[in-house]
């Protein structure tokens, strides 16, 4: 991947889509098999008020993200479409009021189907790991 390439899917996944925007992504690795990105902890993305714990859902949200990310950066032509059909998250221990590290990498990418496993960490222990499906659509040439 060229550094334009990367530059672009940057600025998109940190600036243009509007909920990575409000998490306050950043992406510190994207390749076409691979990105990883950290998300700071904010008050707001809070589940549990007594334990100061991150919500279940803001971490699904993400590790779709992810996921979904690696389909980006797969993309042939602007028109290139894709969306989730299956998220499989395992949650394996609690997020504290740390920043979380998400990592996606591509297990299969098909005709039209894409396969990826994506993993959150906070200090390098493993929190969730999630498995997403996404119909990849190729706009015709």
């Amino acid at each position: 991947m060229d550094i334009k390439t990367k530059e672009r899917l940057i600025k998109l996944a940190e600036e243009e889509i509007p909920i990575h925007k409000h998490f306050g992504l950043k992406v510190e690795i994207v390749e076409k098999d691979f990105i990883k990105v950290r998300v700071p902890f904010r008050k707001d993305l809070v589940g549990d008020i007594r334990t100061n714990h991150w919500h279940g859902g803001i971490i699904a949200t993400i590790l779709d993200s992810v996921g979904g990310a690696i389909g980006i950066a797969n993309f042939n032509s602007p028109e290139d479409k894709l969306s989730t059909i299956d998220l499989r998250v395992d949650y394996l221990r609690f997020a504290d009021g740390n920043d979380l590290v998400f990592e996606g990498k591509l297990v299969r990418m098909g005709n039209r189907i894409m396969v990826t496993k994506m993993k959150a960490l906070q200090e390098n222990i493993l929190i969730a790991e999630g498995k997403g499906v996404y119909d990849f659509i190729r706009a015709k040439k």
